[in-house]
């Protein structure tokens, strides 16, 4: 499996931005889709983005389509695999933010599911005040 760790969390005021990093070892990431989730406190892990091993292919949410932006590094320059650009940041976006990977599977299917990734980051923590 490939290790995930994130890194870029911190505390911003509302309207803010942050970048978040995945940086990515132990097996060659691009071919893995990578997600990201986030964990508020006494709620459920939840989906934010996915994109594709090869970059082409996203998905959103719907509460963070139009502020947060992934995208990915597939070159041998970097240990970053993936970013997470946030924007427009609300406190409501106050969580724990996760990396996760899976291998490509050769279809067109991207997961979004918690279940459905097999390798998983420690979290950053992002906190947004109003």
């Amino acid at each position: 499996q490939v290790q995930l760790a994130e890194s870029g969390g911190g505390l911003v005021q509302a309207g803010g931005s942050l970048r978040l990093s995945c940086a990515a070892s132990g097996r060659t990431a691009s071919n893995y889709h990578i997600g990201w989730f986030r964990q508020a406190p006494e709620k459920e892990r939840e989906f934010v983005a996915v994109i594709s091993s090869s970059g082409v292919r996203k998905i959103y949410s719907d509460s963070v389509k139009g502020r947060f932006t992934i995208t990915r590094d597939n070159s041998m320059n970097t240990m970053n695999a993936a970013y997470l650009q946030t924007s427009n940041l609300k406190p409501e976006d106050t969580a724990v933010y996760y990396c996760a990977a899976q291998p490509a599977d050769g279809t067109y299917y991207l997961p979004t599911q918690v279940n459905e990734f097999t390798s998983w980051g420690q979290g950053t923590q992002v906190t947004v005040s109003s």
